[in-house]
């Protein structure tokens, strides 16, 4: 039976072949569950449908991308700091050994591409003509790699297969494959697979669930499966022990699904996807093909951020309705690349827009007046805010203005791979569905909703491109709009339109619209009295400032972008209020902890916090800035407080800017102003001032973690007399002129960094080096090397004050969180900073007024312990330098954050035996949430 089923299905193979197609594919599968080993023979038929002659046809082989650290795959993932592929052993990792390649029944050479090892090319005899067929045949063996680095491949006896079996590569008109190496994008690049037959051989307990039809089953000694498809370029197959897939139908489609959400009835699941395929289809058409299969591992892979996500215990919306959610977003992606047989990496914002479009729309129709936190927004102490007031749809601004405001966002149309990962995976997509609302809003009569369905059914059965999308859109608008293609798609300079100067002209008022990104598209502006609508026009596109005549008496208040329909970098000068002289445009408003932005008032947010010092005892602030969740420009933080130890008022405050600069090397200029007022010493105060401006520099790839900078700064310190000794020795008031230079580059792999910088003030001045570097083997084997050398260019008083330290800095400008900054013996003189000399063991009279040369070294021994080494010259004037030394066992108990130091041996001799040890050990603290969120966001920044 299985002979004949074999024979039919290459009969059938043979019979396709003389219609004019792209490829057909014949697989033939054996799987070993143990070693997760496919044994697979492929035949394909492929068809040159370019307009050009071919020499060599290119194969994506994806799953060899998995066999070492230095493939694109894993390049990648070291730059967004994923540490699991990078640390992997060999048998955790994927390849791809092939046995031959035959062509018209001759074996070819084949090669790998250099520096895209996933790539595979075979060289033709003779070349193939336009409209030419060939038949190529592989033999082969696929490793599977775990699938903790994607969610692709292979856990304890499942396997989760997409792309991972040998695909010709999608061929432009030009005769051009596209070569693209797997980067963990979802964006494969096959040429379009006319009709596929898959035969697998499994063991008998084991099922298979696919997005192909199943076509046949067979059971004895093991089961074997057949599979049939066409018109795709994407297959994939779940092989589970334990079937986890549900199968539904309507009229139209048959969806395999395992999505996972508590407490779901299938009768609950059965409505809900039968109303999702409908609202699909009512805005796209009937699909191509009739099965589409909805995984969990997909929608893991690229999931609705939010609220959503919370434990189930924590959630704020109804179980069926997350189910809802993750299904619409799953289907939507699965049904749009089924059908869409378009450049995933190149014109990947066409499917990112007609998807996010669609999930928006789905919440207008079905749940318009859903709000963005659900159940929590009906808490009564979070009635005051604005994001308890936020509708759910809401969430797609704040996030595009997540990166927006950061100066990360980038064009829509930037090939995927170039995409920074959220934007990728998030703002991006969220971006391109906005500016689509927007576009439709403007045109009127759902044109751009009906030019969705024209581009998705009149491209189902080839190849499309967004240039063809984007012929679509201009053809059934009715007046120009190569604007928005030119000024929102293809660029990434933001918009911001406000209003600018205003005269009054008897009963009129004159009013000028400024154009502040000079990135013109037209705009709505919209008149109100007595909060109502009085009107709201189009003005077209304002390339500069433009200047508007209205009659006051009609209105008391203009708005841009009313909607906020228009994705502005800045929304908060879109009023103006017309009703005399003392009329505030956005009144004040002060509200607990954070919220999101609202542009009607000026924020300002306060917070209680608790800080310790060793002086000042518990430090109890309440804190007023005025930075929403969303960062801005202009930010302002005052942070009174009150020290328990001296019943006293202490506190701190900055105000600064930040200049972003899209498309520029000089990226951000930052111009701030600091003071802090606190105790240093038991019943002495400080007074620090800190004007500062910072030039950061990156390159225009933001993928690259290359960065430098350039910070000028004046520290001025004013500290009252220290009451505990009776002749004051150490300068009271002082200014320091510090200007540093630094660049340095950051991934899971490696990491390096070097600055310079120069202090200067009128007792001394000091050239300082400081430079760092550590690097992460392949066997889990990480070291650390840090370089330090400064010097006294001169020195004008005899004080120690602004010495060199080996095991402690001076810390005269007052940089560092030390809780017991003057304290020489107990606890707190305990605390480390890595910073000068950088030294564990505490030395007799460890600073230098001459010079200072250090270096520092760690080295892992097994997880979170290290070894440390540390040696160093350092000089006296009238003295000759001296060289020192210590080690030990470093516990990063929190790597960067809560760290202890445990000396063994140094040029004090051997610690472990030496009296009081416990004194002796030193630990860091860092208790910084700037910090420990940059853990985070390092890897999708």
């Amino acid at each position: 039976m299985r002979f004949l089923t074999k024979i039919l299905l290459f009969s059938f193979f043979l019979i396709l072949t003389e219609t004019y197609s792209q490829q057909k594919i014949r697989l033939s599968v054996k799987v070993d569950s143990t070693s997760s080993i496919l044994k697979v023979n492929q035949t394909v038929i492929f068809t040159n449908s370019s307009q050009k002659s071919l020499s060599e046809i290119i194969v994506n082989d994806w799953n060899q991308a998995y066999s070492n650290r230095k493939t694109n795959l894993g390049k990648r993932l070291s730059d967004e700091y994923v540490r699991s592929f990078h640390l992997s052993r060999e048998r955790e990792r994927g390849n791809t050994t092939i046995n031959s390649v035959t062509v018209n029944e001759t074996i070819s050479t084949w090669e790998r591409l250099e520096n895209k090892t996933d790539l595979i090319s075979i060289k033709l005899d003779k070349k193939l003509l336009p409209g030419e067929s060939i038949n190529i045949e592989f033999d082969y063996i696929l490793k599977i790699p775990e699938d903790k680095f994607t969610r692709y491949g292979y856990n304890k006896g499942n396997f989760y297969l997409k792309d991972f079996f040998l695909n010709i590569a999608r061929l432009n008109d030009n005769g051009k494959f596209v070569e693209y190496s797997n980067e963990n994008i979802d964006d494969s690049s096959n040429e379009i697979i006319d009709f596929i037959a898959a035969e697998f051989t499994i063991p008998k307990k084991y099922s298979i669930a696919s997005n192909l039809i199943q076509k046949n089953e067979e059971i004895n000694s093991v089961k074997t499966i057949t599979f049939e498809g066409s018109n795709i370029t994407d297959y994939t197959f779940a092989i589970e022990p334990k079937n986890t897939f549900e199968s539904y139908s309507n009229d139209t489609m048959q969806i395999e699904t395992n999505l996972r959400v508590n407490k779901v009835t299938e009768i609950q699941k059965a409505i809900i996807i039968d109303k999702v395929i409908k609202f699909i289809e009512g805005y796209l058409g009937n699909s191509q093909n009739s099965k589409i299969m909805v995984s969990q591992i997909d929608y893991d892979r690229n999931p609705l951020y939010g609220l959503n996500q919370l434990p189930s215990f924590l959630s704020p919306f109804p179980n069926s309705f997350l189910y809802e959610l993750e299904f619409l977003k799953a289907y939507s992606n699965n049904f749009l690349k089924q059908n869409l047989k378009i450049d995933y990496r190149k014109d990947h914002y066409v499917i990112d827009a007609i998807q996010t479009y669609l999930l928006i729309d789905y919440i207008n129709e079905f749940y318009p007046d859903l709000d963005l936190i659900g159940n929590i927004g009906k808490i009564r102490l979070l009635k005051g805010f604005q994001l308890s007031k936020a509708k759910f749809n809401k969430q797609y601004e704040i996030v595009y203005l997540l990166t927006a405001r950061k100066n990360l966002d980038q064009n829509l149309d930037e090939s995927k791979e170039n995409l920074i990962k959220f934007n990728e995976r998030i703002s991006s997509k969220y971006k391109a569905g906005l500016s689509f609302q927007y576009l439709n809003k403007y045109l009127g009569e759902n044109i751009v909703v009906n030019s969705f369905k024209e581009f998705t059914q009149s491209n189902i059965n080839k190849k499309t491109t967004s240039n063809q999308f984007e012929e679509i859109i201009l053809k059934n608008a009715k007046q120009d709009v190569n604007w928005f293609f030119n000024n929102i798609i293809k660029s990434k300079t933001s918009v911001n339109y406000g209003f600018g100067k205003s005269e009054k002209l008897n009963d009129s008022i004159k009013i000028q619209i400024v154009n502040k990104s000079k990135n013109d598209v037209p705009i709505t502006l919209s008149g109100f009295k007595k909060r109502k609508l009085v009107f709201e026009k189009w003005l077209p596109n304002i390339k500069t400032d433009s200047t508007l005549i209205f009659n006051k008496n009609e209105i008391d208040k203009l708005v841009i972008n009313n909607d906020n329909s228009l994705l502005e970098i800045n929304n908060r000068n879109n009023l103006k209020s017309l009703k005399g002289p003392f009329s505030l445009n956005r009144p004040l408003k002060f509200t607990l902890i954070k919220d999101i932005e609202n542009r009607n008032y000026s924020q300002i947010f306060y917070y209680p916090e608790i800080a310790y010092n060793v002086y000042d005892g518990a430090i109890l602030s309440l804190k007023f800035n005025n930075r929403s969740l969303i960062e801005k420009p202009f930010s302002i933080d005052l942070a009174p407080s009150f020290s328990t130890r001296t019943s006293s008022l202490t506190g701190d405050a900055s105000v600064g800017y930040t200049q972003q600069r899209p498309n520029s090397k000089l990226y951000q200029i930052r111009y701030s102003l600091s003071g802090s007022y606190f105790h240093y010493v038991q019943d002495a105060t400080y007074l620090r001032l800190n004007p500062f401006i910072s030039f950061r520099f990156r390159d225009p790839d933001l993928r690259k973690n290359f960065r430098h900078t350039i910070t000028l700064r004046q520290v001025v310190v004013n500290k009252e007399p220290n009451p505990l000794k009776i002749i004051e020795t150490t300068p009271l008031n002082y200014s320091v002129f510090d200007v540093r230079y630094g660049f340095g580059n950051n991934e899971t792999a490696k990491s390096y960094g070097l600055s310079s910088n120069v202090q200067l003030s009128g007792k001394f001045g000091k050239f300082i080096i400081e430079g760092g570097y550590s690097k992460l083997f392949e066997s889990n084997y990480q070291i650390g090397v840090r370089v330090y050398a400064g010097t006294f260019m001169y020195k004008k008083t005899d004080t120690d004050y602004f010495n060199f330290g080996l095991d402690r800095p001076k810390d005269y400008l007052f940089d560092y969180n030390f809780y017991g900054r003057s304290e020489t013996s107990g606890l707190f003189s305990q605390q480390i900073i890595i910073a000068e000399g950088g030294f564990k063991s505490k030395f007799v009279n460890p600073y230098a007024n001459q010079w200072l040369t250090s270096l520092n070294v760690t080295s892992s021994v097994w997880k979170s312990i290290q070894l440390y080494g540390d040696a160093g010259l350092y000089k006296n004037k009238g003295f000759d330098s001296k060289f020192v030394y210590d080690s030990g066992v470093q516990v990063n108990l929190v790597p960067g954050y809560f760290e202890l130091f445990f000396p063994v041996y140094s040029s004090n001799g051997f610690e472990l035996g030496q009296k009081n040890y416990q004194e002796k050990i030193r630990f860091t603290v860092t208790l910084s949430p700037r910090t420990l969120i940059s853990l985070f966001t390092r890897k999708w920044f």
